[in-house]
């Protein structure tokens, strides 16, 4: 049964203090709770949901009895929602608890420095979703994945993509033997770079770019050609476009 303890405990985990005290997080909205279920990722706790999307989701749910599962009227789903117009459903998932060691022989792995907008690194992720980038290494500063806007923002990405908080010059330095590549507004053409197969991708803050510290560890600079007359690219954009010319 939907209690008033319910949604204090739900609009509490809108803010990082109580995901990090719960260790858990939340994910709305069918394409998101469903593709978090699908991968096994991150074990769900809760469901909160209308009538129908249980009912419409049965086969989904069918192996899955270990799972709270509460149905909502419109107006209750309202009130623990953390999206403008709320969805047809909410899950409580757990953290994962998986080891946060990254591989990075014979891989591509995109290093984030104090990536700051949540949907920006939701975006990011879901970028490295497509162009099968298994690892993303944030820095200690950057907005934090279980934000809701995050979690939306990858639409079921989180689940494939293997995200971990590092301290970024001291992980770099241990990765000394992979190149690592910063994008940087002038440096070589990333036209130029194809068919690389083992890379450390770094992109950069949002205003400040990518910090002194970090940038004495890089290798090589490199830009994406500028036409126009704008004076930078979000860094979501900019990481799917180096991506598309490092996976060709």
């Amino acid at each position: 049964m939907f209690s008033k303890t319910h949604t204090k405990y739900i609009q509490s985990l809108h803010h990082k203090k109580f995901r990090d005290e719960y260790g858990v997080f939340i994910a709305e909205g069918t394409k998101v709770v469903v593709e978090l279920l699908n991968a096994d990722k991150f074990e769900c706790k809760e469901l909160f949901a209308l009538p129908d999307w249980f009912v419409a989701n049965a086969k989904i749910l069918n192996n899955q009895n270990e799972i709270v599962k509460i149905e909502l009227k419109d107006f209750e789903l309202e009130k623990i929602s953390a999206l403008s117009t709320p969805n047809n459903v909410l899950g409580i998932f757990q953290k994962s608890t998986l080891p946060q060691t990254i591989q990075t022989k014979q891989k591509i792995t995109l290093v984030l420095d104090a990536i700051q907008d949540p949907g920006n690194l939701g975006t990011i992720i879901r970028n490295a979703d497509w162009f099968g980038v298994e690892n993303i290494v944030c820095s200690l500063t950057c907005a934090d994945i279980y934000n809701p806007k995050v979690v939306q923002s990858t639409m079921g990405s989180l689940g494939r993509v293997n995200v971990v908080y590092k301290d970024l010059p001291n992980w770099l330095a241990e990765n000394k033997s992979v190149k690592k590549f910063a994008a940087y507004l002038d440096g070589s053409n990333v036209s130029t770079l194809k068919g690389i197969k083992e890379a450390i991708l770094i992109i950069g803050n949002e205003g400040k770019g990518i910090s002194e510290e970090v940038m004495n560890l890089v290798d090589e600079k490199i830009t994406i050609k500028k036409i126009g007359k704008a004076e930078s690219l979000n860094a979501a954009v900019a990481s799917g476009i180096i991506l598309s010319y490092l996976s060709n």
